[in-house]
């Protein structure tokens, strides 16, 4: 049985209770109370950032968002944060996209992680967003699915903790073939999973990794950055990259070392003049 739920929404946090959005986990208020079990996102401004010249573009970028190889994704990360559901918001998050969206969620999935926490979203994913709660990942995959049917759809998340049997080979080739025919990107997380047979066009090993020290606050939470490796890929070159958000526009970029600049090449060995940008599809 699928129970369809809306997120707990929770006060908004005082001042100088604003949770770690990128940390997850249980954030704690001034008398004790649970103000955040999970944070996924930064909030962005209401309307798009203008589009960064190419000399201040990071040439190594994550992928463009989209195109068929980004229909359907996964992300193996741990169960202990947020980093793999954080990762797969900034991958699909569109400011200029204003449909709803799918977060579903089996049971194992809730239990190591927690519900999403709606205030934590960007403001233009708030309240356009649709979560589903699935006893089983039988019944979660079902829900999947079901919303990648749905051309109102911008993208679907889902949420996956271990290696269900019901998630086998068949399964995946199942989601990659309805989010190709009606093109609604998916991007699955496993939680605590190991690598098995997919037929995800992408496939990411993504872990939390430091922010660099805020510019102006230095008591303020960082910017976001996540160590991710790309072990599978159908049309792109496979390879390691700290991602994040250069701390001006909204958009992902490649780092070095997780601070300082945008790496603008070297991050992928032998990749020549080929990147995951935009377009520029590695030979």
């Amino acid at each position: 049985m699928i129970r369809f739920s809306s997120p707990k929404i929770l006060p908004e946090p005082g001042r100088g209770t604003a949770p770690n959005l990128f940390q997850g986990g249980v954030v704690e208020g001034p008398l004790g109370q649970v103000v955040a079990y999970r944070g996924v996102a930064k909030p962005t401004p209401q309307t798009p950032c203008p589009t960064p010249s190419p000399s201040t573009t990071a040439t190594r970028g994550p992928p463009s968002r989209t195109g068929e190889d980004m229909l359907h994704t996964e992300l193996f990360a741990s169960a202990d944060d947020a980093s793999g559901a954080a990762l797969a918001l900034a991958f699909a998050h569109q400011p200029d996209d204003h449909r709803p969206w799918l977060w579903v969620q089996d049971k194992t999935a809730i239990r190591q992680s927690g519900r999403p926490y709606r205030p934590g979203l960007p403001p233009s994913l708030r309240h356009r967003l649709i979560h589903v709660a699935a006893d089983k990942a039988q019944d979660a995959l079902f829900a999947l699915e079901e919303g990648l049917r749905c051309r109102d759809l911008a993208f679907v998340v889902g949420e996956i903790a271990g290696n269900p049997a019901a998630l086998d080979f068949t399964a995946s080739r199942r989601l990659s073939l309805v989010s190709s025919r009606h093109g609604v990107p998916l991007w699955l997380v496993r939680l605590a999973a190991r690598h098995d047979l997919g037929s995800a066009r992408m496939r990411w090993d993504v872990a939390s990794a430091p922010s660099p020290p805020p510019q102006w606050n230095t008591q303020g939470p960082g910017d976001p950055r996540w160590q991710a490796d790309l072990f599978r890929a159908h049309k792109f070159q496979p390879g390691q990259w700290m991602l994040g958000h250069d701390g001006q526009h909204e958009a992902l970029h490649a780092f070095e070392g997780g601070h300082g600049s945008p790496d603008h090449g070297g991050v992928v060995p032998d990749a020549a003049a080929g990147s995951l940008e935009a377009g520029q599809r590695s030979a």
